[in-house]
């Protein structure tokens, strides 16, 4: 009740104000909310098109390594007096991406096929990267996980998928030591990478970019347009307060002041307007109705 006193009690120009403040947090709140999710979600697009790009590159240095290298390499691991590890498809991708990560702009990219029980063991999987992999073990349909972790100080987007021994020639390298080329053991030792299976989930394949910066991109983005939006509605609304007090408040304010004056007597007051407006047609009505008035006051005068 006293809100509706007080909303009673206030001037025209001030219940308009507070209409449109009332709408202008309204309209930046939602457009503040629409914004955001679109231009969070368009960051993210970025993010996993980068990543994506990325692991198909990875995966074309495989296949080609697998068949194409592989082929012409793999005759000479026995007689080669030291180990070949061109052959191996996950040294290729491997050092591939480290000539692409030697750029200052891509030194936050990352690759590995983080492995349970490598040959190397560089490749060696962390705790996160292992539970990666025993996920994909156990949900053999899972193809792909992505996410978000901290690596290196940084925030990376990762995208991670299963690598699966799906060709037995595989298994030359990975089953028993005594299988396994002499030089291989000679240059990784014969206590890892062994007891792999044929289509056994071994791997994680991981590629990791750099988020933070695309995310604040976003944010700086949103700042700049919410900063505009906010500009053009103080714009907006100051033009419209201008507008409403010149042909409006300004002209009642005159009616009410003449009105005031016509009240007491004075009918020498005139209600000036010279629009045809409303305001203008409220002015006339007054007009004729002081001079019913006066005719009135003077019909009574002249009785007495």
């Amino acid at each position: 009740m006293l809100n509706n006193i007080a909303l009673k009690n206030l001037k025209i120009g001030a219940k308009f104000n507070l209409l449109l403040i009332l709408v202008f947090i309204v309209s930046i709140l939602g457009s503040g909310v629409a914004l955001s999710s679109v231009l969070q979600g368009r960051a993210q697009n970025e993010v996993t098109s980068q990543a994506q790009i990325l692991i198909q590159m990875v995966n074309a240095v495989r296949d080609y390594t697998q068949n194409r290298i592989d082929p012409l390499l793999e005759p000479r691991l026995e007689t080669n007096p030291t180990f070949i590890p061109e052959v191996v498809p996950t040294f290729s991708s491997k050092e591939v991406f480290e000539n692409f990560r030697k750029k200052f702009e891509y030194k936050n990219f990352f690759h590995k096929d983080a492995t349970l029980n490598p040959t190397n063991l560089a490749d060696k999987a962390d705790k996160f990267e292992t539970q990666l992999v025993e996920r994909f073990r156990r949900e053999p349909n899972t193809l792909e996980i992505t996410g978000f972790r901290n690596l290196s100080q940084n925030e990376v987007f990762y995208i991670a998928r299963p690598l699966k021994i799906t060709q037995a020639k595989c298994l030359r390298c990975h089953s028993t030591p005594d299988q396994a080329p002499k030089t291989q053991l000679a240059t990784y030792g014969s206590e890892n990478g062994f007891g792999w299976q044929l289509n056994q989930i071994v791997s994680a394949q991981i590629i990791s970019v750099p988020s933070q910066e695309i995310f604040a991109n976003a944010k700086r983005t949103w700042i700049l347009i919410m900063g505009l939006l906010i500009t053009i509605f103080a714009i907006v609304v100051f033009l419209i307060n201008f507008l409403i007090k010149k042909y409006v408040i300004l002209r009642i304010r005159r009616i009410e002041k003449i009105a005031q004056k016509v009240s007491v007597g004075d009918m020498s007051a005139d209600f000036e307007e010279s629009s045809n407006d409303e305001i203008g047609g409220l002015a006339e009505a007054f007009n004729r109705m002081k001079a019913s008035l006066k005719i009135a006051m003077e019909m009574l005068n002249n009785q007495s």
